[in-house]
């Protein structure tokens, strides 16, 4: 399982929309029992932690029901994530907002 957290305010500066999209090795999405293949603005059922950072969860099994909501299925083995900004702020192209590492769970 692998996480990504986006600390209070720092999800993807867009004046549009941002998502977090999981690809298979073929680059291609992995049919899955949620069909949920990103998430990100559009996804109202997000839950974010207590300190209002955000973490999205991506692995072949569930986080658990109460991190489901920012889950993405993932396939075994090898898969990728792309963020994508819909109508990026001006930080977002500069460089100046960089996304968060991608932390390997316990």
């Amino acid at each position: 399982m692998y996480a990504v957290t986006f600390a209070k305010g720092q999800t993807p500066p867009v004046k549009g929309f941002w998502s977090m999209t999981l690809y298979n090795d073929r680059h291609l999405f992995t049919p899955n029992p949620l069909k949920r293949y990103s998430l990100g603005t559009k996804n109202k059922t997000l839950k974010y932690n207590s300190d209002d950072s955000l973490t999205i969860y991506a692995g072949a099994m569930s986080p658990g029901k109460d991190k489901e909501a920012n889950w993405l299925p993932a396939p075994n083995g090898t898969f990728s994530l792309y963020i994508r900004g819909y109508w990026a702020d001006k930080a977002m192209l500069d460089g100046t907002w960089t996304p968060p590492t991608i932390e390997k769970e316990k």
